[in-house]
């Protein structure tokens, strides 16, 4: 398969997360979740972010915002950041959480977002 195929491929994944989160987010203002600050992580490090929403993983490394933007919230350890606070850039969602990943915790979005939407209200 070519690349411009796999390009494609990436993309329409990636269109159909970033509906689903929106959709996600917007259900949970309709519901009256409030969102609430989020915050990063280097390590055991807290690191205050301008970002506000809700976490994706209960660990805190994902969040979404009240548009549907997507943070990884892993970030690298910062002397400033630890005084100033970071601000992560919204990433491309993936459909699949956690591919790849050693500790073989990986779910499909929608699956995410199905199982924190009854958490969270």
């Amino acid at each position: 398969m070519s690349d411009e195929w796999w390009a494609r491929a990436r993309a329409a994944e990636t269109a159909r997360a970033r509906a689903a989160l929106a959709a996600f987010a917007a259900e949970l203002l309709r519901r009256g979740v409030a969102p609430g600050p989020l915050r990063a992580r280097a390590g055991s490090a807290r690191y205050r972010t301008d970002r506000v929403g809700w976490y994706l993983r209960a660990d805190g490394s994902l969040g979404v915002g009240p548009a549907g933007e997507y943070y990884v919230l892993d970030v690298a350890p910062s002397l400033a950041g630890r005084f100033r606070g970071v601000s992560p850039d919204p990433a491309e969602p993936p459909w699949q959480i956690g591919r790849g990943a050693r500790d073989g915790e990986s779910i499909e979005l929608p699956e995410l977002l199905r199982r924190r939407l009854a958490e969270l209200g």
